[in-house]
């Protein structure tokens, strides 16, 4: 077979590829919209990326959403995207690392809503650094945001969904959960935390109706790892471009994930038929294992 033809055979099943995930996606928004009647979720970390990709999928299937994050402008824009499109929407600032905000944040969410039955954690910070310029102000900032603040949130809607006896609970984790890497060893450490904090809990949750999973992503294509490569850029001299290709190289699809595909992920956890699903971490990478 010719290049050219080989091309259009792989652009073919591409096509088809797109189309089966797509109809998959239309199915479980479905089925959602009648399983989810009368539910209300919170996605933090929810101004851009990852949080406004699953924003977008749960209000798809119906269900009223609360976009929460530090930047107003961010989760006004998402808000106002999704109330543009039919769906209902809110937007409510919060800071996951102070209490106070977290209080308030979830008084108006559940104003807002009626109840929250479903919590998606994703508000997170990166950084990297060689583990011998790791700084006690580092460390403390990635812990606090990536582990402490679910913690929090976690701790303000929990007790709702215990006392109606049905909720689901999903950890945006990362890879880095799960493996060791050269130079993050501050953010695995606080990924690896919130693992252990999602797998304790789920021990928790046995038989009540609530489950807590988490998402393992790889790199995915967010404004988060822009700013991750703008600063290994400017740390190393390196030409962002560059950077950016390492990146995709390194990934077993050769390419970055998208934040749908991590919101697809998300929603994989929302069925009736996931109450099985207890303490699970699902690997979103493109390809290969995560651990060897």
């Amino acid at each position: 077979m010719s290049d050219a033809g080989k091309r259009a055979q792989f652009e073919a099943f591409d096509e088809l590829a797109r189309k089966l995930k797509t109809e998959e996606v239309e199915q479980l928004r479905r089925s959602l919209t009648v399983t989810h009647a009368g539910k209300g979720a919170v996605v933090t970390g929810g101004g851009r990326g990852i949080g406004a990709a699953v924003a977008e999928e749960l209000a798809a299937s119906g269900v009223p959403v609360v976009v929460t994050a530090r930047s107003a402008p961010e989760i006004d824009a998402v808000a106002d995207g999704l109330r543009a499109r039919g769906r209902t929407a809110f937007a409510v600032t919060c800071d996951v690392t102070e209490p106070d905000s977290v209080a308030a944040m979830a008084a108006q969410a559940e104003e807002l809503l009626g109840s929250v039955d479903i919590l998606v954690n994703n508000a997170g910070v990166a950084r990297s650094a060689p583990f011998l310029k790791v700084t006690p102000e580092q460390w403390e900032e990635v812990h606090r945001v990536n582990a402490t603040g679910t913690l929090l949130v976690t701790q303000a809607f929990l007790p709702g969904m215990l006392e109606r006896g049905w909720g689901r609970i999903v950890n945006v984790a990362s890879v880095a959960s799960l493996v060791g890497a050269r130079y993050i060893t501050a953010y695995a450490a606080s990924k690896h935390a919130l693992i252990g904090m999602t797998r304790c809990l789920a021990e928790e949750l046995g038989g009540t109706g609530v489950t807590v999973n988490s998402v393992c992503p790889s790199y995915v294509d967010t404004p988060m790892t822009d700013e991750n490569i703008e600063r290994i850029a400017a740390k190393t001299g390196r030409d962002a471009d560059a950077v950016r290709s390492g990146l995709e190289e390194m990934q077993p699809g050769g390419r970055l994930i998208t934040p749908r595909e991590v919101a697809h992920a998300v929603m994989t956890f929302m069925a009736e038929e996931a109450a099985a699903l207890q303490g699970s971490e699902l690997v979103v990478r493109g390809g290969g294992r995560a651990a060897g």
